[in-house]
Formats: structure tokens, C-alpha cells, sequence
């Protein structure tokens, strides 16, 4: 039986599904000090969400005093916060939960969407200083808009499903995709980013942080999109982002709203976070959210139950599907 370490918390009835199978599970987080220190050397596997960062430091730390740890499980879908190479030098599986969290993200994907056309934070900002602004907050449909998806993995195909039923048309650039897989789902697919932004006025982000997309969505692309919809409507350009921090530029996107550029703008991920203290908090036409977009009941009982079916498995010798190296 296995010794875990979960660092950043875990659903419940995922911690008591473990035990029950013989497991020592220990739920504590520990300081980037006490990592580089070997503090996971005495487990034989480590569960992290994305404040815990296993860097090529810790895992060297936690192999070479013991080499117990076999198992590496990011509770979530991104892994920028592990070191895939010294988990693989170093003999160590790394497992994500890549299906869990995807109906909580394609849902807040479009509760941002929907507050950016019809200025509901704002509505509130004013409404809440006693200010009846009902003649200054004129917004615009969905329908009839067109909606580009930067990347079209399962999130961004769950968030042009949900679009298409509110009327979008759906465009989408991702390299890794086929034609006919998009044409399939109802999308057209751009053969560069450029394209999708000259012909959307309405931009979500869905592909992960690497040096390719670093900053990708900066103040050249905005000045690109159309300003006014497929139905021939006024607008404006709206974007969100709730995949990964550092994708958008956010000095070009303070820049964008500040010159009517863009109309509104909402991140969920930022490229420091937490992000208080962050310019774009104080501009009208920006809201937020804290990183949110796995942070519901149901996606936290998925993505528990889902991590515990890796660590059995593994634990059985078996590797589990959704393994990464």
C-alpha cells in the first residue's frame, strides 16, 4: 500500500476512498523551501493542484534520498506547474484528470461572455454606487456574433457547442486539429491566429501556456478584430481567457480598453497571481475572476474520484490512461 501526500486539498470522499482501499493519505501543504528540502521523499506519491510547483529541484530532492516517489497527480488539466523531464529522468509517472473539470470551465467560459455583452459587472459596479445607469448600459446579443476559440481541445468544443445554441458562429485556430474534425463540430478552422482575430469580435482562449503562445493575444491582434458581428451589429471586441495566465498580454489589453479598442475584457488566469493590486481591476471595462474556473462542487468530486482511479491503478501496476510521460 501506498504512502500519498496531497498537498492542495482533495474532495472528501475521494481522501476516504483511498484509505479505504489501504492507503496513508497526509493532506498537508508544504513551503517551496520544505519541497527543495526532500519533504515529499518519505511518500510514494504526491497529489497537487496548481499552487503546489514541483520543479526539477523538488523532484531531485524527493528521489534521491529515498526514490519512493513513483507518482506524480496534478488534480486539474494543466501541468506547467511540474517539470515533465525530471519526472521522466527521474522514473516518476506524472497523471492529470483531464475530463473532470471541463463542463465547470466551458460553463464559466460563457458566464464571462454573456457579462462582457451585456455589462453585467458594471451594471452591478454602478447599481451599487446608486447610480441608475440603465440609458449607458445598451449591450449587445450573442446571436449573430462570432465567437473564436484560441485552441479547439475539449474545452473550447464544449464552450462552441453551448455558444452555437445561443446563435454563435463558431471559429477556432488550433494547429493540432483537423479540418474535418472542426467541420464536423460546425466550426470553421483558421489556418493562423491573425485570421481568427480579423474576423471575431468575440475571442476565448483554450490552449495551454508555452513559449509559442506566450503573450499570443497582445495589443497587435486586438487592433485586428472587426468591432462589428456577422449580423452586422456594433459590438465591439470582447475577450476572455480562463485556461492559463501569460497567454494574454495584459498591459495590451489595459492598453486596448483604455483606447476603446476592445470593449470589455475577462480573465479568470493571470500571469501573477494572486493578481491583487493588478491595473486591469481598476478599468470599467474589465472584470474577473480568481482562478475559479475547476471551483465547483461537482468538478471537485470528478476530479477526486478521477485521481483516485489513477493512483489505484498505478498502485495495482497498471499505468493509467490519462498518463503523460
Amino acid at each position: 500500500m501506498g504512502r500519498i501526500a496531497v498537498t492542495d486539498g482533495m474532495a472528501p470522499e475521494a481522501v476516504a476512498k483511498l484509505v479505504e482501499s489501504g492507503h496513508q493519505v497526509v493532506e498537508q501543504h508544504y513551503s517551496p523551501l520544505e519541497l527543495i528540502d526532500g519533504a515529499l521523499s518519505e511518500f510514494d506519491a504526491v497529489v497537487v493542484r496548481s499552487a503546489t510547483k514541483i520543479t526539477s529541484d523538488v523532484i531531485d530532492a524527493s528521489c534521491a534520498q529515498s526514490g519512493n516517489l513513483s507518482f506524480i497527480g496534478r488534480a486539474g488539466v494543466g501541468i506547467d506547474n511540474i517539470d515533465m523531464a525530471a519526472a521522466s529522468s527521474n522514473g516518476v509517472i506524472v497523471c492529470n484528470t483531464p475530463g473532470a473539470s471541463t463542463r465547470s470551465v466551458v460553463e464559466l467560459t460563457m458566464g464571462h461572455l454573456l457579462a462582457c455583452a451585456r455589462f453585467i459587472p458594471k451594471a452591478d459596479r454602478t447599481l451599487r454606487r446608486s447610480e441608475w445607469a440603465k440609458k449607458s448600459l445598451k449591450g449587445s446579443e450573442l446571436g449573430g456574433k462570432r465567437l473564436g476559440l484560441v485552441g479547439f481541445g475539449r474545452i473550447a468544443q464544449g464552450v462552441g457547442s453551448m455558444a452555437q445554441s445561443f446563435g454563435m458562429e463558431i471559429h477556432a485556430f488550433d494547429p493540432y486539429i483537423s479540418k474535418e474534425i472542426a467541420a464536423d463540430l460546425d466550426c470553421i478552422l483558421h489556418d493562423n491566429v491573425d485570421g481568427l482575430f480579423k474576423k471575431c469580435t468575440h475571442i476565448s482562449i483554450h490552449c495551454n501556456l508555452s513559449e509559442e503562445t506566450k503573450h499570443l493575444v497582445n495589443i497587435s491582434r486586438i487592433s485586428m478584430m472587426p468591432g462589428i458581428g456577422a449580423d452586422g451589429i456594433p459590438c465591439g471586441n470582447h475577450i476572455v481567457n480562463c485556461a492559463r495566465g501569460g497567454i494574454v498580454h495584459e498591459e495590451s489589453v489595459l492598453e486596448a480598453l483604455e483606447s476603446g479598442i476592445l470593449t470589455s475584457a475577462a480573465l479568470d488566469v493571470f500571469e501573477v497571481e494572486p493578481a491583487i493590486g493588478n491595473p486591469l481591476l481598476e478599468h470599467e471595462g474589465f472584470h474577473g475572476s480568481p482562478h475559479i474556473g475547476a471551483a465547483t462542487l461537482e468538478a471537485q468530486s470528478r476530479v477526486g474520484l478521477e485521481m483516485v482511479n489513477n493512483l489505484l491503478m498505478h498502485f495495482e501496476g497498471d499505468k493509467p490512461a490519462s498518463a503523460l510521460n
